[in-house]
């Protein structure tokens, strides 16, 4: 399996988006795309992409907001993705319409040698998830396992994981340092039917198969996932109406410019 060049801290990360996180999303794909769907709504909103523009997608994964966004920028424009993860580039390039203008580069894009730099004036959008407690979606499945496997290691506040930018201080000081500014932090709060409206069955198979808890769940004996599983399904239950089983979620939409 192909593996980009990244930074020694991003190992991890790259590590797993190229083995069982990686697969897990494939699997998905398609309803993990429905269900980040509102995410990806508010991005292209507020990137706001016009014909000719040159776009930069980091993170682009299976390639749904790649996509969106040539199809924004054409005539004229050209979108570049970017991710870690070769299965999901692979999966990019199958469901991208050739006649798109429409790139895809494996790379860590903390130590990618891009050919140029962001022009005055270009703007920098992004989301990233608020606090733990304010994202049941993902930390209700996640305490509920903890009930039978053990705890994942703490991750320090400089580390990457999903809520590495959860603190608007931070990540303000970052995108200062890095010489952006009209910086803004809007909280953007959303609830995210983990079942997409077929029942607590397919609510639980969300849970199993993204976010921490698969992680916490990764490589643990039969019985153990079995009986988290359980816990998993009745914390969901207590949260589910009618075929559906909502959960609250935070996150930041972040925007800038630079100067």
């Amino acid at each position: 399996m192909r593996r980009p060049t990244g930074d020694e801290r991003n190992a991890a990360e790259i590590e797993y988006w190229n083995g069982p996180g990686g697969e897990r999303w494939l699997n998905r794909q398609q309803a993990q795309d429905a269900l980040l769907a509102p995410v990806a709504d508010v991005l292209l909103d507020r990137a706001a992409a016009h014909p000719g523009e040159i776009v930069l997608d980091i993170g682009c994964g299976c390639g749904s907001t790649s996509i969106a966004l040539a199809q924004r920028v054409a005539p004229g424009g050209h979108v570049l993705g970017v991710d870690v993860s070769a299965p999901l580039l692979d999966r990019a390039r199958q469901l991208a319409p050739q006649a798109l203008p429409l790139s895809f580069v494996l790379a860590d894009a903390t130590v990618h040698r891009f050919r140029t730099g962001l022009r005055a004036g270009a703007r920098l959008v992004f989301a990233c998830w608020r606090a733990p407690r304010e994202n049941p979606w993902l930390m209700l499945p996640l305490q509920e396992a903890y009930r039978h496997v053990p705890r994942l290691p703490e991750v320090g506040p400089e580390e990457p994981g999903p809520f590495s930018f959860a603190d608007p201080h931070r990540v303000r000081g970052i995108l200062e340092r890095a010489g952006f500014g009209a910086i803004g932090l809007e909280p953007f709060d959303l609830s995210f039917d983990l079942s997409l409206g077929r029942g607590l069955d397919a609510a639980l198979d969300t849970a199993l198969n993204m976010g921490p808890a698969s992680r916490a769940l990764d490589g643990q004996p039969a019985s153990l996932r079995a009986a988290a599983a359980e816990s998993i399904r009745a914390a969901l239950a207590r949260r589910q109406v009618g075929e559906t089983v909502p959960l609250p979620g935070a996150l930041w939409i972040v925007t800038a410019t630079t100067p």
